[in-house]
């Protein structure tokens, strides 16, 4: 898509995983735009090696699986937090114009690590605004859930065992947002387009019950409810109340802006956004857009072939 739609001189893809990258190689067929490194955000030194005469950056690198990182908290917080400090300091140093952080719901009143630890992110890369001094570098983030169909989503996992006849069903209240994978590359091009510094972009998007995905999904299975696994939320949440003085309203989507030096009150930052009411909360039960259940049985059918492979 961006390929596509800006035709920049190069793209650099880093990132531990090489079969992802061969996979991704051959898929582009050799594009002389795109570059891969290998390389991992806890490693400062290869970040700045990897930055050298890029002028944007997406950061998408996370532990992000929320048993993973339940169990492996140190690790967690390597990638998560340390990983976050040192691309915020690699942009600075090597002149990075522009760097939009990938966030997550669970990071809006967090109640397990991988939440907390992107709260921490998320904060980092607001104050890296102040941090960066007279550097021209700025940093903001996008805030969603799971992507749908993405690997470790609800959608690919009911696919694979659907066949068993049995979904496993953590709580028949659940509730979950849904947003395409287009819709998250679309929102980090508004947040590149629209951020001076500091600001949290949150994509309106519809929800569902997960208990109609397992429906439209495998009708004819038996849905078996086996209780919340720790860390796990029953509604997700993108917007707390606690960020609701400092968020604004506008066609398509929500924007937290930063507490702190009076910057939610900056003019230029809010621009035609409508502010928020005192007790808002964003969350995927309290949401008033619902995916119907035809609308996802025509996206599963369009997107059959890509399920569970981003």
């Amino acid at each position: 898509m961006t390929l596509e739609k800006y035709n920049p001189k190069r793209i650099i893809v880093l990132s531990r995983d090489e079969m992802k990258q061969w996979e991704m190689a051959k898929k582009f067929d050799g594009d002389p735009r795109l570059r891969f490194f290998i390389g991992d955000v806890r490693d400062r030194d290869r970040l700045y090696r990897a930055l050298d005469g890029v002028d944007y950056v997406v950061h998408a690198a996370a532990t992000k699986i929320v048993p993973t990182a339940e169990y492996n908290p140190f690790e967690c917080i390597k990638t998560n937090v340390n990983g976050a400090m040192n691309l915020i300091d690699a942009a600075i140093d090597k002149g990075v114009k522009r760097v939009v952080a990938l966030s997550t719901d669970k990071a809006s009143s967090p109640i397990n690590l991988y939440g907390a630890s992107k709260l921490a992110s998320d904060k980092l890369f607001v104050a890296g605004n102040s941090y960066s001094g007279e550097h021209e570098t700025r940093f903001s983030v996008v805030r969603y859930g799971n992507v749908m169909g993405s690997r470790g989503s609800v959608i690919p996992f009911f696919l694979s065992i659907r066949e068993k006849g049995i979904l496993p069903i953590t709580d028949p209240r659940m509730t979950r947002f849904m947003i395409s994978l287009e819709q998250g590359v679309e929102l980090v091009w508004h947040a590149f387009e629209d951020m001076l510094g500091g600001e949290i972009y949150v994509k309106k998007i519809p929800s569902m019950k997960v208990t109609d995905i397992a429906s439209v999904v495998a009708p004819e299975a038996k849905q078996e409810i086996i209780g919340i696994r720790p860390g796990e939320k029953v509604h997700e949440q993108m917007v707390g109340i606690e960020d609701a003085p400092y968020t604004y309203e506008y066609a398509d989507h929500l924007k937290i802006l930063p507490a702190i030096h009076n910057w939610s009150a900056d003019p230029f930052r809010i621009k035609e956004g409508k502010k928020v009411p005192e007790d808002f909360i964003y969350s995927s039960d309290r949401n008033d857009h619902w995916m119907t259940d035809d609308e996802l049985r025509t996206w599963i059918k369009a997107n059959e072939h890509k399920i569970g492979t981003i």
